[in-house]
This record gives C-alpha cells, sequence and structure tokens, in this order.
C-alpha cells in the first residue's frame, strides 16, 4: 500500500470534496490518503517546504510553489461574481478603505492578493480567519477581509459589507475569481499525478451524486452553520470549476497572477502547470 498525503483544510467544502476518500466509498486500489487537516495558511507555509504529496493551495501561494508542485483540474474553489468580503461596523468607501487597519486571514491568501490589487498598499494585521469577525465587531480592526463561512454569517455581528472582491474581480477583468487549488509534487511523477487527479475527481463527483451525505459529513467541520447554510456554502465553492477547471478557469488563475506580478505584489512571472488528464 501506497501513502499519500493529502492536505486540506478543516472547512465544509473541503470536507464535502473529499468525503469519499475520506470514508472509503470509492476504490482507490494500492493507494491510501492519510488526510491532513489544517488552516489555508498553514498548509501554504507548508508547501514552500513541499511537505505533503497534494495540497489545498491560494491562487497566491503557488506563485510561491510553482516550482516544486503543479495544479490538479479538480478540487478548485472558484467564485462566480462572487468571492471573499470586507466587512465594517459601518459603510466605508472603498477610497477611504486604503487608510483603514484592515484584519487579513494571512499574508498568502488569494483575499489578501485580491485586496491587494484592488486597493494597493493598505495597512493590515494578520489574524487568524475565524477570529476576525470578532475582531472587528470589537473595534479592534477598522474592517476584515473575510474568507469560508464569514461569508454567509457576518451580518450576525452586525457588520456591513464593504466589498465582495469577487464582484470588483469580475468587473476588472470579465473572469470568475479562482481563490483556492490542488497542488501536487511534480516529483510524483506524471503518471501518479494523472491517477491522483483521476481520483480526486471521483470523489468531487460521488459527493455532488450523494449530496446528503456528504453535506451531512461536512457539517461536522462547519463553525456556526446548520444543515441548511452548510448546504448553501457548499453549493457556492464545489460547482463546476471544482470538477473541472476549463479553459476558462485556467485562464483565472494565469490573469490573476499575471496581474499580481505586474503590479508589484509577486516576485516573478509564473507558467501555470496544470495536471490534465491523458
Amino acid at each position: 500500500m501506497h501513502t499519500i498525503t493529502l492536505g486540506h483544510s478543516p472547512d465544509p467544502d473541503d470536507a464535502f470534496m473529499f468525503y469519499a476518500l475520506a470514508k472509503g466509498c470509492i476504490e482507490t486500489g494500492d493507494l491510501s490518503f492519510e488526510h491532513i487537516l489544517q488552516d489555508i495558511e498553514t498548509l501554504n507555509q507548508r508547501a514552500t517546504r513541499g511537505e505533503l504529496d497534494i495540497t489545498a493551495l491560494s491562487v497566491h501561494a503557488y506563485a510561491h510553489v510553482a516550482d516544486r508542485y503543479a495544479l490538479l483540474p479538480c478540487g478548485a474553489s472558484v467564485g462566480e461574481r462572487y468571492g471573499p468580503l470586507v466587512v465594517a461596523r459601518e459603510p466605508i468607501p472603498m477610497d477611504e478603505l486604503r487608510t483603514c487597519c484592515v484584519a487579513v486571514p494571512g499574508a498568502l491568501t488569494t483575499a489578501f492578493l485580491v485586496l491587494r490589487l484592488a486597493l494597493g498598499i493598505f495597512p493590515y494585521v494578520v489574524l487568524p480567519f475565524d477570529r476576525i469577525l470578532a475582531a472587528v465587531a470589537a473595534g479592534e480592526a477598522d474592517a476584515g477581509l473575510i474568507i469560508h463561512e464569514g461569508q454567509l454569517t457576518y451580518e450576525r455581528q452586525a457588520l456591513q459589507k464593504v466589498v465582495d472582491l469577487g464582484e470588483w474581480w469580475f468587473g476588472e477583468t470579465g473572469l470568475p475569481l479562482p481563490l483556492g487549488v490542488n497542488g501536487v509534487r511534480k516529483d510524483l511523477g506524471r503518471p501518479m499525478m494523472e491517477r491522483i487527479a483521476r481520483l480526486i475527481r471521483t470523489s468531487i463527483e460521488y459527493g455532488l451524486s450523494h449530496r446528503a451525505e456528504a453535506v451531512r459529513h461536512a457539517l461536522a467541520y462547519a463553525r456556526d452553520m446548520d444543515e441548511r447554510l452548510a448546504d448553501r456554502f457548499v453549493g457556492m465553492y464545489v460547482n463546476d470549476y471544482t470538477i473541472n477547471l476549463g479553459e476558462r478557469g485556467q485562464r483565472a488563475i494565469t490573469a490573476l497572477l499575471d496581474r499580481a506580478y505586474t503590479a508589484g505584489w509577486i516576485p516573478r512571472r509564473v507558467t501555470c502547470e496544470f495536471i490534465l488528464e491523458s
């Protein structure tokens, strides 16, 4: 038996995607998968050291690990005209947001990169993603950059949306906003990378065709969400792009990284390598 390490975040959409692999619902032959659940910023940092065979990655982080990892065509989190939110206690015009202290969930997150494209330089403080809403509500930061389920729950803390970065990005490019991807270590070799891509796609398709049981599984990883809200969140980020990025999804990733390089927010131009199944 060959064990493959698989890192992903403890969030409902990732739990839904990998449900079939985690519960042995699909045939994997001589491969077994060791699931390692950590927040996305930790996984981004681990990827810079090449520690995991397969890992969830922020698209932003991929710019720093493209020498070690290729991108799988499946398992991506992509928002079509929606994405991470900036929220605040009261409305803030975009031009004033540049002078506000924004709590952000990590310097390698895609959300942070897109906000930099939108605002340029702005003051910020890094906090764990699940502390940002409370920090903004308590006045510890002027605004917060919200990822994961906070996109659906921020109003519970009497916060208001300042900008949806997915809407902003679509207005700039006409493209969906690619947020998270799955990277696979290149040193596994092409046949293994293609095999892994097929298995992960099969796991996603199994979850979609057994939605109720997969959502119930995902609910264990849903903070402050009931089954209805968890199902809504899964529906946002497990979509057609998750099954297959396709040409448009790949173009969106390339466009984001090209713009980031041109703006000086990543150190080098990135040539994206996608593992397309033969």
